[in-house]
């Protein structure tokens, strides 16, 4: 609340301060947020492109397994995915996206050739290999799918969290300084004109005092003038008596 804030010079140079630092921290959160949309949109044209191409692996994939193991059996199947000796390789590294770090996922061995899947190719029919390739296809794009869909989930929570930041500071920390800051220069102001006033009132008194001490120094000026031409009044006759005395 404003007037929870004491009207001094002091406090209205901090909160000038803050505004200003706040200011510059909204632009700075609005051009990130900004950034982190315009990013999430990228990410999200992916995503859409990476869930479409997994749709259609899988959908491949169901049917040439279904395919491989209506000419060939489930058995002729199973053993041939038991044959595989060697899982794929997952790593995982981080990259940072408008300072969001998302994880980069890689993988290794997942698309083999006949030799290295494990079974014997004279045991098995083209049926079995075109499901195994897709597969691998569709491993290749769940891996893909799991970075992308990783990456959409964190910008979305930053994206969230900026604008929470960028809302707070808009509508209610700056609204709160801009109310501070009005109300101390306010009464900043009413202090100025009643100091004004009263060094006015001050002045003005000491004015009528020196002017009340001028009137009296020249009243009593009159009066010691008007007592002297009095003495010589009374001196100028008693001379003129004297006079012809001492001309006998």
């Amino acid at each position: 609340m404003a007037n929870d804030v004491k009207p001094t010079r002091k406090n209205l140079m901090a909160i000038e301060d803050r505004i200003e630092l706040s200011e510059r921290g909204h632009g700075t959160l609005e051009k990130k947020r900004d950034g982190l949309i315009m990013e999430f949109m990228d990410i999200l044209d992916k995503a859409q492109d990476v869930r479409g191409d997994l749709a259609d692996d899988y959908e491949a994939a169901q049917q040439k397994i279904n395919m491989a193991r209506a000419m060939e059996g489930d058995v002729a199947v199973r053993g041939a995915a038991a044959a595989l000796q060697e899982n794929p390789e997952i790593t995982t590294e981080s990259k940072n996206i408008m300072g969001v770090v998302v994880p980069q996922i890689e993988s290794s061995r997942v698309s083999k050739s006949l030799d290295q899947r494990g079974y014997g190719i004279m045991g098995t029919s083209a049926r079995i290999d075109e499901a195994a390739e897709a597969y691998e296809d569709l491993l290749e794009s769940i891996i893909l799918a799991a970075e992308v869909e990783t990456a959409m989930k964190k910008m979305l929570r930053e994206i969230e969290t900026t604008k929470r930041r960028v809302n707070a500071l808009e509508f209610k920390l700056l609204p709160e300084l801009y109310e501070n800051q009005e109300y101390i220069e306010q009464k900043l102001e009413e202090q100025e004109r009643e100091e004004t006033f009263r060094l006015k009132k001050i002045k003005e008194k000491k004015e009528a005092e020196e002017k009340e001490e001028r009137e009296m120094e020249a009243e009593a000026e009159a009066e010691a003038a008007e007592a002297e031409q009095e003495e010589l009044e009374d001196v100028q006759p008693d001379t003129a008596a004297q006079s012809p005395a001492a001309n006998q």
